[in-house]
């Protein structure tokens, strides 16, 4: 499966003045292959579901990355970034203990 990633330019920058994080950097989260996946229940909406991903970049920097899934065809799965900042304490070890 491939991933093709998308974001407003206006919210991607809001995101790196708040979190220091740009959504290129947080886009690789996708890449762990043990990054932990759940639906945003809180935040979804009847016209649109959104997502969590917690996972490591760089085996050293744990994000939280807030997105929505699109299928865009069956090989490829859009992924559009909302938010991204980094993991908290608690979270690091949710996503070490699996």
């Amino acid at each position: 499966m491939q991933y093709n990633f998308k974001w407003d330019p206006i919210k991607a920058q809001s995101n790196v003045r708040k979190h220091g994080i740009t959504f290129e950097e947080a886009s690789k989260v996708f890449n762990d292959p043990m990054a932990l996946t759940i639906f945003d229940d809180n935040e979804s909406s009847n016209d649109e579901d959104r997502w969590i991903t917690l996972g490591q970049i760089k085996n050293q920097h744990y994000l939280v990355v807030v997105h929505t899934f699109h299928d865009t065809d069956k090989d490829i799965l859009t992924i559009r970034l909302i938010s991204a900042r980094a993991a908290t304490k608690n979270e690091i070890k949710q996503y070490k203990q699996g």
